[in-house]
């Protein structure tokens, strides 16, 4: 057992001695054996935790959850700090100078009096700073590990500031179209392979669709899985309602329910 002062309040220096004393010889023997890798898909789960309580405006489960984004966060430079990479201190460093550099409007005598060009600014210093020299480089800076979604909404819009895009919605429509009747054509042409890429293809068009219309993908797909989600659970409610079960049924009256449910409900709902 380790001897830890107990305080009624605790600070950032306090969890990030707590987080040594885990690691620490006496510690607990599952940090212990974390590493980087370890740890990465914890780190992905409690942001978009963090998220949800954003979403749902929960300030007290906001706090929590931003307090668990923060162990990560400490719990990655603990384990570089034993690795001797860098600390902390070293990351809040970096981030506060970055943060003076890409606000010259703030920072320094350039102007921007309004978030067009602070954002346009920001574009030019993130390049110069990456060391990125062409438009094909900003495309690929942008993370991997985004969900591909989001991914391909980021990279449309970079390639819209290289002059790589269409002219309006109704062009980008045009595409989800085209990229429509390629998919029915490998489908029908029973090729596995192709039929992967036209239906990448046309969910990219969807995207590309979506950001000339001003909406999220990413929110957008995750509005209609949460529609899809609540217009199940009333459907299972009216087959248990006739005694009978969904598995048991043909899909044919199982899509008269689902009519039944959705005839009930706004399209929001």
């Amino acid at each position: 057992m380790i001897d830890y002062e107990r305080k009624d309040r605790y600070t950032i220096a306090d969890l990030q001695e707590i987080v040594k004393l885990l690691r620490s010889p006496e510690g607990c023997p599952w940090d212990k054996e974390q590493n980087h890798t370890s740890i990465r898909n914890d780190f992905l789960e409690e942001a978009y935790e963090a998220v949800e309580a954003i979403d749902l405006l929960d300030m007290p489960l906001m706090r929590e959850e931003l307090g668990d984004v923060l162990l990560q966060v400490v719990f990655h430079c603990s384990l570089a700090e034993e690795e001797k990479a860098f600390t902390f201190e070293d990351v809040c460093d970096e981030i506060c100078k970055k943060l003076i550099i890409r606000h010259p409007h703030v920072f320094g005598d350039v102007k921007a009096e309004d978030t067009d060009t602070v954002l346009k600014n920001w574009d030019a210093i993130k390049k110069e700073t990456k060391g990125q020299e062409t438009y094909a480089d900003t495309l690929e800076s942008v993370a991997k590990s985004l969900p591909a979604l989001a991914r391909a909404q980021k990279v449309g819009k970079r390639a819209a500031r290289a002059g790589m895009d269409f002219r309006n919605a109704q062009d980008a429509f045009a595409c989800v179209q085209s990229e429509r009747d390629e998919l029915e054509s490998a489908i029908l042409a029973n090729d596995k392979d192709l039929t992967e890429e036209e239906l990448g293809d046309l969910l990219f068009s969807c995207v590309n669709t979506a950001r000339h219309l001003g909406i999220d993908a990413e929110e957008a797909l995750t509005r209609s899985t949460n529609k899809f989600i609540r217009r199940f659970a009333e459907t299972e409610q009216l087959v248990k309602q006739d005694g009978k079960d969904m598995p048991q049924l043909p899909i044919e009256e199982l899509d008269e329910y689902w009519k039944q449910v959705k005839s009930t409900q706004t399209p929001s709902t």
